[in-house]
C-alpha cells in the first residue's frame, strides 16, 4: 500500500510539472499594460549625442514603477538594419495613461511585428 501512494504521489507530482511547463511560455509572452489614472511629467529635454555608427539614439523616458513615475536617461542601442526604433510612450485615453513600451518595427507602420497580421505588407502606410 506505502508503494502504490508513493507512486500516485510521484505519478501526480509528475502531472503537475508538466502541466506548469506547457503554461509557463504563453505567461512569458505575455507584455505587461501599465496603466495610470495621473498623466507623466513634462519630458526632460536630453540633448541628443552626435551619432554613432551602428548605433540608434532611445530617447529618456518616464516609467510607472507602482508608486511614481521614474525618469530614464537615454542611452545608445545597437542598431538593428532593417529595423526601425520606435521609443517608448505614454498615451492617454478615457482618462487613463497607457504605456507602450520601446520596440523595433521593421515595416515603419508603427505595430511591433509579432502583433502585426501582415508585417511588411507593401500596401499599408
Amino acid at each position: 500500500m506505502k508503494k502504490l501512494a508513493v507512486t500516485f504521489a510521484m505519478g501526480v507530482a509528475s502531472l503537475l510539472t508538466v502541466g506548469a511547463a506547457m503554461v509557463a511560455p504563453t505567461a512569458a509572452q505575455a507584455q505587461a499594460v501599465i496603466s495610470v489614472q495621473v498623466g507623466p511629467p513634462p519630458v526632460r529635454h536630453e540633448p541628443v549625442p552626435p551619432p554613432r555608427p551602428g548605433y540608434v539614439w532611445a530617447p529618456g523616458h518616464y516609467e510607472w514603477n507602482g508608486h511614481r513615475y521614474v525618469w530614464y536617461r537615454g542611452d545608445w542601442m545597437r542598431g538593428r538594419p532593417g529595423y526601425a526604433y520606435r521609443a517608448p510612450e505614454w498615451r492617454e485615453h478615457n482618462g487613463r495613461w497607457d504605456y507602450q513600451s520601446g520596440r523595433w518595427d521593421n515595416d515603419h507602420d508603427g505595430v511591433p511585428n509579432r502583433y502585426d497580421r501582415h508585417p511588411n505588407n507593401p500596401n499599408r502606410g
